[in-house]
């Protein structure tokens, strides 16, 4: 099947993705800390690298002859008046065997990625191979890191904190816990065998994780006293699905949550003092499938089981851009770039896609200012030439 416009797709069904912190992972080229004579012409600098992401996902355990793999690719450089596009070729692939890498994780300093299989967590590192390619990275397991994950069973929900010093897994089993990392020192763990984790998401200070379940509220909890602290209810016919946190421009946060109710997906706000709603706003008729908020607080983007993605406005929660049936398969992951500018989709489709969430700059004035300009310049010739009369 081909891909989408726009889209790539590396030969196995997508579940999991996430842009990589190339600015932690990829050293400066040490040529870059030479002195050089005063008199000597500079050394040409390598050029920065292409902007990458992580995929996973596969087949399964069958035999279906789908591999299981994660794929770092590359984001290829713009034609003008092109959209953006990871390359065909994959920078490094490493096979999973058995394992279809479902959730992941991206450490935010560089660590690595936690991997979420069927039946526990691995943690694979990265490294960069000696050669002529400074940007080339390889994807190496980590055996000995999450002994404590190693038999969990399926985890449906995995994060770092945004400073990474903190650990969250939340299970099928209802299960969830949080460790300090890397010690992998406990700090939260919270049986529950008569739900499933679904979501969790932390405030950009670390001071609280909020948790979504398959049944019953939102639970806040708060990560200095390891208690919990709110609970947000829903309201009836509500099933909340997703959950994440937003800085707004006054550092202040506001916490978003998925929910469909009825025929509608919608998003919810919550206040992070009172734990109070907000706002709550119906924005498709389709099954929300993944949710996203920007880095920078300005921007939403949902996923719908029936492929589409919508970007809206965090403050207003109107859409901005939609991309009907961007993918053919249901939206799996969504995920925004570093400076917010682009968005990454991949679906049970076998595609990755990236969207520009930049507004098209204008060429002159637009249309309406000079509908407008005309207007006014025609009220004004009335008026002078009728002045007497008012």
């Amino acid at each position: 099947m081909a891909p989408r416009a726009g889209g790539q797709t590396y030969g196995f069904p997508m579940y999991c993705a996430s842009w990589l912190p190339l600015a932690h992972i990829i050293k400066p080229s040490p040529s870059a800390d030479v002195v050089v004579d005063a008199d000597a012409s500079p050394a040409p600098s390598s050029p920065p690298p292409r902007p990458m992401v992580v995929l996973g996902g596969g087949g399964g355990e069958g035999r279906s002859g789908v591999p299981n793999a994660l794929v770092v690719a590359a984001l290829d450089p713009a034609a003008a008046g092109a959209p953006p596009a990871l390359s065909p070729e994959p920078v490094f692939r490493l096979g999973t065997e058995e394992q279809v890498p479902y959730r992941m994780a991206v450490h935010p300093r560089g660590d690595g990625v936690l991997c979420a299989f069927p039946n526990g967590c691995r943690l694979v590192r990265w490294e960069s191979p000696e050669g002529d390619d400074p940007h080339s990275l390889v994807l190496r397991s980590d055996q000995e890191a999450l002994v404590k994950l190693n038999d969990v069973g399926l985890q449906l929900a995995v994060s770092f904190s945004g400073e990474g010093s903190i650990l969250a897994t939340g299970g099928e089993d209802g299960h969830l816990r949080v460790f300090k990392w890397p010690g992998m020192e406990t700090v939260i763990e919270e049986p529950d065998a008569e739900t499933s984790v679904k979501d969790l998401s932390f405030s950009s200070d670390e001071m609280f994780l909020v948790v979504n379940r398959s049944s019953g509220p939102s639970r806040v909890w708060d990560l200095k006293s390891s208690e919990a602290v709110a609970n947000l209810p829903r309201e009836q016919g509500e099933i909340f699905g997703f959950c994440r946190f937003s800085t707004k421009s006054d550092n202040s946060q506001i916490l978003f949550v998925t929910a469909m109710q009825g025929d509608y997906g919608k998003i919810i706000s919550w206040n992070t003092t009172s734990w109070t709603r907000i706002g709550s706003k119906k924005v498709t008729r389709d099954a929300i499938s993944a949710f996203s908020v920007s880095p920078d607080g300005t921007l939403l983007a949902i996923g719908t089981i029936e492929g589409s993605i919508s970007v809206l406005g965090s403050r207003d929660m109107r859409v901005v851009l939609t991309v009907k049936k961007a993918h053919l398969g249901i939206v799996t992951t969504l995920a925004f770039s570093q400076d917010s500018r682009a968005l990454l989709s991949t679906s049970f489709d076998s595609t990755a896609r990236v969207t520009s969430t930049e507004s098209p700059k204008s060429d002159g004035i637009s249309l309406w200012s000079m509908v407008l300009a005309i207007i006014l310049g025609i009220l004004v010739y009335y008026y002078m030439q009728h002045k007497e009369n008012f």
